[in-house]
């Protein structure tokens, strides 16, 4: 099993940052100087839980992730891959995780490159592997949810039921935070589902993928991640309060 990070995203509501970078690389640090950003945290954490590689997939503003390459492998002891995403600026990230369908099919613990969470998310979805669970969303049952959140809905025994944004509040069981663990197994089933998800509608996110897999009858499996500190970043006060719960990491 290897690291994969979405990194591929623009992030047009973090600019200035974003003119210049993508935004798995906006400084989490709190003193905004770059040393810390989402993709150290989440390489950290791959490294702390035990894994040896890890793959990105890059696009908008590849260069910067490319330039820093060597520097992160060797500051976090992880052989890296960079995976490039041509249509990163056209196409949302059902399109960017199907770019990634060969390195699946080593089983991966997938991480959007805006989500700063701690490593305990990680050792939360290792510690459920087993008895024929092939993909292991991790979720947030505590947090209040609004509009803007990946919402899921989960059926006893039976997983995933329903993950969009486009839901009521009142009605999900918690929030998907970007965190999946995705067993090789699933690997074939998952990249046909994202085809069949951007063949449809290129907008559309990977996690509609993974409704597309649940409606074709693949049991989607869910973990809660108790009561952890972190967000997903995609605007300045979201980064405000990306930098004051990085720094705890």
């Amino acid at each position: 099993m290897i690291g994969l990070v979405l990194a591929a995203g623009a992030g047009r509501r973090l600019r200035p940052y974003t003119d210049t970078l993508p935004k798995a690389l906006v400084p989490v640090d709190p003193a905004g100087d770059g040393s810390l950003t989402v993709l150290d945290l989440t390489l950290k954490n791959f490294a702390e839980v035990g894994l040896t590689e890890a793959a990105i997939v890059v696009g908008y503003r590849k260069e910067a992730v490319y330039a820093r390459k060597e520097a992160l492998e060797a500051k976090y002891g992880l052989s890296l891959t960079l995976i490039d995403n041509d249509k990163a600026e056209e196409w949302n990230n059902a399109y960017s995780l199907w770019c990634a369908r060969e390195v699946l099919k080593r089983g991966v613990i997938l991480a959007n490159g805006d989500t700063v969470h701690p490593v305990s998310v990680e050792k939360t979805l290792l510690a459920a592997r087993g008895e024929g669970r092939r993909i292991i969303l991790a979720l947030d049952t505590v947090k209040r949810l609004a509009d803007e959140e990946m919402k899921v809905v989960t059926a006893e025994g039976e997983g995933v039921r329903r993950i969009t944004k486009l839901m009521d509040p009142a009605d999900a069981t918690g929030e998907y935070i970007g965190v999946t663990l995705i067993e090789a197994e699933a690997a074939e089933e998952l990249a046909d589902a994202l085809r069949t998800t951007f063949e449809r509608d290129p907008d559309l996110y990977y996690e509609d993928g993974y409704q597309e897999l649940v409606n074709r009858g693949f049991t989607v499996d869910v973990e809660p991640i108790g009561e952890v500190s972190w967000v997903e970043i995609d605007n300045h006060d979201d980064l405000a309060k990306g930098r004051e719960i990085a720094c705890r990491y």
